[in-house]
């Protein structure tokens, strides 16, 4: 990983930690405000969704379709200024993966999460990415 600080001396690393704790936590309000800030946005082949509430949505629907999952790193995110490169993988209870990506993160002067862009490095079997232009 390269610096994991960025010019105002925000902890990048810490908010990397907390973006993958909090797609594994259940419903941990404390964690979500720690996580992401006010006017977050997060832009997937999915969709673009906006704010902190709707990223909660997101993830409870995601986890009651795919129960158990594991969202974990592939390697050493790299990380300059206020960006981050997250490499990431969806692991079922069977133990393979439902998917990998990468994610680029951008973290405010307090360490929140303020955007997200997601590419599907490998996507899920049957996911139509032209269906979610």
């Amino acid at each position: 990983m390269t610096d994991t600080t960025n010019l105002e001396g925000t902890d990048v690393a810490a908010a990397i930690e907390r973006y993958v704790r909090f797609w594994n936590s259940g419903d941990d309000e404390s964690l979500t405000r720690a996580t992401w800030s006010d006017d977050v946005e997060y832009c997937a082949p999915v969709g673009v969704l906006g704010g902190p509430a709707a990223l909660v949505d997101f993830r409870k629907q995601f986890s009651e379709h795919m129960r158990g999952y594991e969202f974990g790193l592939r390697g050493e995110p790299d990380v300059h200024h206020d960006r981050a490169r997250v490499v990431w993988e969806l692991i079922t209870p069977d133990a393979d993966p439902f998917a990998t990506g990468t994610d680029i993160l951008v973290v405010d002067d307090r360490g929140r999460v303020r955007g997200v862009t997601t590419f599907l490095d490998r996507a899920p079997a049957g996911f139509d990415s032209h269906a979610h232009h």
